[in-house]
This record gives C-alpha cells, structure tokens and sequence, in this order.
C-alpha cells in the first residue's frame, strides 16, 4: 500500500520542521508545507495529498477555516492544530480533530490513524 502523503499548512518554520519529522517517522510521506492562507488555499487546488494538518491560526491573524472549507468541499481528510486560544470553529468543522500545541509524536500518530481510518 503507498503511503498517506501529507500537506502541512503551519507558519512557524520549528513547529513545521517537528512536524515533518514526526511524520516521517510514522512513514508517511510529506507532500507540500505552506505557511499562509494564500498557499494554503493553493496547495489544495493543486492536490497530490492525502490529508492536510491545519493550524488554526495563521499569519496576519488570518485563520485557516478557508482551507478547511476547501479540503471539506474536496472530501480529503483533515485536523487541526492550534497553540492559542480559539475562536470556535465554524459549526461545519466543530467535529473535527483538534491538537493542542506543544503535541507529541504519539498524538501525531493517533490524529493521523483517526482521520485515515475515517
């Protein structure tokens, strides 16, 4: 079976770096890391992913819900990740998998087994 490719959309180059490493480590494979809404948004009309981890909060206090709405309208898997306080997510993706920054490679694991198993 080929393995899950990844998209990262996250504007902190360390916590994308640790990102990246932890998935790798899970053997999956990273697809594309974006750092913005704009990129974000690009990198899901060009596909070639599997699933996408979302932070909740990008630069310019932009929030990623955009990008959801679009890997939402697409049907690839996605969750959430977020450092901060947030304002609660839009009613269409309240459900969905949300981690909490400083996050570990087993929660990594679990979120990543969850939204591939459907």
């Amino acid at each position: 079976m080929a393995r899950a490719r990844i998209l990262i959309v996250e504007d902190e180059a360390l916590i994308s770096m640790m990102l990246e490493d932890f998935i790798e480590t899970l053997d999956y494979e990273i697809a594309d890391i974006v750092e913005s809404l704009e990129s974000g948004l690009s990198a899901v009309e060009e596909g070639g992913f599997d699933v996408a981890v979302l932070d909740v909060n990008l630069r310019d206090r932009k929030a990623s819900w955009p990008i959801a709405d679009a890997l939402d309208d697409q049907g690839i898997p996605f969750f959430f990740t977020s450092g901060a306080d947030l304002e609660k997510p839009p009613e269409r993706h309240q459900s969905r998998v949300l981690l909490a920054k400083p996050f570990t490679l087993h929660g990594i694991d679990d979120a990543l087994k969850k939204i591939l198993a459907g």
